[in-house]
């Protein structure tokens, strides 16, 4: 697949041998009322690399993970040890039907110390992209999915001008390594996510924001950084410029590097709903995104990342409708939000549209298959408008770790034990997997 291929609205060509045993073939047939999907439309799961792969100790994550202040309710540890099984994962992603695999790499590992690459980690995620091609799945890379390495928080993280230069040069170093590997790829997980916290984060009590801050300063203080800055908490009016310069450097590195495939960026587009007059909705709309929606019309495509919608009246948001479904997560249950999100990507940016993300967290596996179907008909209802909408990749293949949420929040397809890292496939994701199935590319054997 080229850049070529994909800004023209091509879909990327798959290659290699699918790998079948553990999950029974599915049969089934489109509609032909409906508009059929792109020849290669991408079914498949993403995950991120600190969240599954485990123990990785040179980031910021790690540390604030571990300190006595932390506002984390686990720390990752093991996480999933991906990083060990990522063969089996994979494996099991193709048995499961799917034709992608979305993953990202971690710069804590290839670059653990300033200008210090690691070439045996480099050599790890070239055999990881190379297990995916071999299973016949396209590997979708993010360069960066929230962590940076522990050396790169203590200068300032984002919050420092020449970080973006920093990031650049790591992104360029990875594409020399892995380039003619990489399918397409992403510069950031969600990169406008300090936007939607910062609104957020409007409402949380003082408490909570003290909690934040304590441990941000035991950061600095157990690292003698007086600027210590973790991107998920640190403040978006800074760190904003930073990364859309950040952006559109790695972007121009990676394509001056090898192989030839599409570079985009993924957003979290939540449904923002306008409720009674005088509605705030515009405005907390646009505070979601900053530049990031002009910085996607400058890529080859932009990845939509939905799991909920936010109601807005005219003092800002409102809580979910009474008696509304709510996940496991905390916020309410809105799969329409999805269909919102990718028509908001069509008007405003008018590049191919990915979705890159959409789950649940549910310890229910039937309203886990339901929000799948009820995802999946959004996405093909756009498709019947005439949409580019080029994948459906569900968040998450593994149960893993989420963040400050620890392991409570089940999103995954695939149950993990914590102890003998055993991987179970839910109904959900033998269900998924039919689903994709019979529109899947045919693999060449």
């Amino acid at each position: 697949m080229s850049r070529r291929e994909i800004v023209a609205g091509a879909a990327p060509t798959l290659a290699g041998t699918a790998s079948r045993g553990r999950v029974a073939a599915a049969t089934g047939s489109e509609p032909s009322a409906r508009r059929p999907l792109p020849a290669s439309f991408l079914w498949g799961t993403a995950i991120s690399a600190h969240q599954s792969e485990g123990n990785n100790i040179h980031s910021d994550a790690w540390l604030l993970e571990n300190l006595p202040s932390t506002v984390f309710k686990d720390p990752s540890g093991d996480a999933c040890d991906s990083y060990n099984r990522y063969e089996e994962d994979i494996s099991l992603a193709a048995e499961l039907g799917f034709n992608c695999y979305r993953i990202g790499i971690e710069w804590a590992r290839i670059e653990p110390e300033p200008a210090r690459f690691s070439q045996a980690e480099l050599d790890h995620y070239v055999r990881v992209l190379e297990t995916c091609r071999k299973h016949g799945l396209a590997p979708i890379l993010t360069y960066s999915h929230f962590t940076v390495p522990l050396w790169f928080a203590q200068r300032g993280g984002f919050e420092v001008a020449d970080g973006a230069d920093l990031f650049a040069r790591f992104a360029g170093r990875a594409t020399d390594a892995l380039g003619d590997l990489i399918g397409m790829a992403s510069t950031f997980n969600e990169a406008n996510i300090p936007l939607l916290l910062k609104l957020l984060r409007a409402g949380r009590s003082k408490a909570d924001a003290d909690a934040v801050k304590s441990m941000i300063a035991a950061a600095a203080q157990a690292t003698s950084s007086p600027e210590f800055s973790s991107l998920l908490f640190a403040d978006p009016d800074r760190t904003q410029p930073v990364l859309l310069d950040a952006h559109a450097k790695a972007q121009a590195a990676i394509k001056a590097s090898t192989g030839d495939f599409p570079v985009g960026v993924t957003l979290s587009m939540q449904s923002v709903e306008a409720v009674g007059p005088n509605s705030l909705a515009p405005i907390v709309e646009d505070a979601m995104y900053g530049g990031w929606i002009e910085a996607a019309k400058a890529s080859d495509f932009v990845g939509v990342q939905t799991y909920t919608r936010i109601r807005v009246g005219d003092h800002g948001a409102l809580p979910a409708p009474e008696g509304a479904e709510m996940t496991a997560a905390g916020y309410e249950y809105y799969p329409p939000a999805l269909g919102d999100t990718i028509r908001l990507a069509a008007r405003l940016i008018g590049k191919p549209i990915y979705v890159t993300e959409s789950g649940i967290a549910t310890d229910d596996d039937a309203r886990r298959i339901a929000f799948i179907d009820a995802t999946i008909e959004e996405v093909r209802r756009c498709i019947d408008e005439g949409i580019p909408v080029h994948s459906y990749m569900y968040w998450s293949l593994l149960d893993n770790f989420e963040w400050t949420k620890g392991y409570g929040e089940r999103f995954g397809l695939v149950s993990v034990d914590p102890k003998t890292f055993a991987r179970t496939p839910k109904p959900s994701a033998l269900h998924l997997g039919e689903r994709a199935r019979p529109w899947a590319p045919a693999r060449r054997r």
